[in-house]
């Protein structure tokens, strides 16, 4: 038997969101979370993206678990995914392993799945790791960080942590347990580096509470709040301050409303049956006696935030007297959907309220000096950093340099690039694929960068389509040329320049050559740039008669 531990990144290093890791020791393979990414901003027509997982495809009968950390997208969004390829037990403590069933139910994938829930402070044997599942504060309860133990060696993954000493569940970071695992020798500690950017400490979620309070005491109509639909002590600090301000609390949309009835199931949601109503209700309430919670806050176009910023939204539209709060912080990427979604409700005349007027969210993830203080309790040999862009995990590794990490025991890896633990060494193995893997409706994976580039040229500079009738035996032209523009230019540009187009494609027909067609498409697309110095992707088909 080898003693060789391959850590193998599929996700989540190299970007914010669809973090999944593999750990293959003794011919046997353990998944740590399974989550999807937000597409980027010339990501046109994507839902979204999740791991590249193929390198597990032929080896699904070597999965003896997948572990989820905690319930959030970035962490469960690929979870049905996987698991239609990779039928194994799925691991998590109760509330992750709530809206994970959530997910799958949706999916109508629920009453096969194998979930097996466990408790912070447990360890399991599963397969040939034994696994320490140790609690860690974050913006949902319930989180866990693992430490894993073959005879490889002891890894300690973190997921996504901050050490938050007055979190909205009382229930702090495990920091005896990180201690007590230190003792034992951690051959490599695998950090979330999300915040390394940030100096300092990241502020605690008790902040929120009185900042929701003051702007719901202050509103003059209804309050729209908008935030992850998997953030459940968000809805808690919500529902407390709906109970405080004698105003009733509606969840609107379906991901919020069952999240939100499974939380309350399980107990770890806190709402009084007469505070809770639903959006019907809520709608012929008197204003000012309303809390709306829903998502949104990313500006994505179809969430209720997003159709409500357009009008399009179909239950309610947006009123002047309302009072909206983004409750999150932009993701990278989503930085300009967040500002125009803000700068449409602001033209209704709501009042928009974001982190950067008030603190109505902090980060569920540890800045710089609770990293720090991660990699001291710790004291690994080696280090690698997790969960970030290339330049949050580089930074993450500046400070492990920093606080005496020798720089040569510091690894930065990225997606498909295989990490090897052996003999208490840790060596970078040989690269797989580690990309994305786009999910547009039911189609997973079909869209691939050249058909993202086009969509992207269509997007910018529209679409000019010539069609073609000409005599089988005389090449001559049967009708005069149809020509079709879309996203090009105006109908009144268009009567001028089509009959300009028009006659430089006949004179191209009756000039003959061997390839019609291309000829076309050079002389069309030559005078259109000469014309109007623009690029629109060209079209000509041709049918005989």
């Amino acid at each position: 038997m080898s003693n060789k531990l391959k850590i193998i990144p599929l996700g989540g290093l190299g970007e914010v969101g669809k973090n999944m890791m593999a750990y293959e020791f003794d011919n046997r393979i353990l998944i740590v979370d399974a989550g999807l990414m937000f597409p980027e901003n010339d990501m046109i027509g994507v839902d979204y993206i999740i791991p590249d997982f193929e390198y597990l495809h032929d080896k699904s009968h070597l999965v003896v678990g997948i572990i989820i950390t905690h319930g959030h997208e970035d962490h469960i969004g690929a979870i049905q995914h996987v698991l239609s390829r990779i039928p194994a037990p799925v691991y998590g403590t109760n509330l992750t392993l709530g809206l994970v069933e959530v997910k799958l139910a949706r999916n109508g994938l629920a009453s096969k799945a194998d979930l097996r829930p466990v408790q912070a402070g447990e360890t399991l044997q599963i397969g040939p790791f034994k696994v320490d599942f140790f609690h860690v504060s974050h913006s949902i309860p319930d989180a866990v960080g693992l430490g894993i133990t073959t005879q490889a060696g002891l890894v300690i993954h973190t997921g996504d942590f901050k050490f938050d000493h007055t979190p909205v569940d009382n229930w702090p970071t495990d920091f005896a347990k990180i201690s007590e695992l230190s003792t034992r020798g951690v051959d490599l500690l695998l950090s979330d580096s999300t915040n390394a950017e940030r100096p300092g400490w990241t502020p605690s979620e008790k902040v929120i509470g009185p900042a929701l309070d003051e702007v719901v005491k202050n509103a003059p109509g209804r309050v729209i709040i908008a935030t992850f639909a998997s953030l459940i002590s968000r809805m808690q600090q919500v529902a407390d301050v709906a109970i405080k301000n004698h105003r009733k609390l509606a969840f609107v949309g379906m991901s919020m409303v069952d999240n939100a009835k499974m939380a309350r199931k399980l107990g770890y949601l806190i709402v009084p049956d007469e505070t809770l109503v639903t959006t019907d209700q809520a709608l012929n309430l008197p204003p000012a006696q309303v809390v709306l919670m829903c998502t949104g806050s990313q500006g994505e176009p179809s969430s209720i935030i997003g159709r409500l910023s357009a009008g399009t939204n179909r239950q309610f539209d947006l009123l002047p007297n309302d009072t909206v709060i983004l409750s999150s912080h932009p993701i990278p990427g989503n930085e300009e959907a967040v500002s125009k979604t803000i700068n449409r409700m602001l033209r209704v005349g709501a009042n928009v309220i974001y982190d950067s007027l008030a603190p109505v969210h902090v980060s569920g993830h540890a800045s710089q000096e609770e990293q720090k203080l991660m990699i001291n309790l710790v004291r690994p040999t080696y280090f690698v950093p997790t969960h970030g862009e290339l330049r949050q995990l580089r930074r993450h590794a500046a400070l492990a340099e920093e606080v005496g990490i020798p720089k040569d025991k510091i690894f930065v890896a990225e997606n498909g690039q295989i990490i090897e633990l052996e003999d208490g060494k840790v060596s970078l193995g040989e690269r797989i694929p580690g990309g994305y893997v786009i999910v547009e409706g039911s189609s997973i994976g079909d869209a691939d960068p050249d058909v993202m580039k086009e969509r992207e040229q269509l997007a910018r500079s529209g679409i000019f389509v010539v069609n073609l009738s000409i005599d089988k035996y005389s090449n001559r032209l049967l009708d005069d040329p149809e020509i079709i523009t879309r996203g090009f230019v105006s109908a009144e540009d268009a009567e001028n320049l089509v009959p300009a187009v028009r006659k430089r494609v006949v004179d191209v027909i009756h000039g003959g050559g061997m390839s019609v067609q291309k000829d076309i498409v050079d002389v069309v697309r030559t005078f259109i740039f000469n014309e109007t110095k623009r690029r629109p992707m060209i079209f000509v088909t041709i049918t005989k008669a």
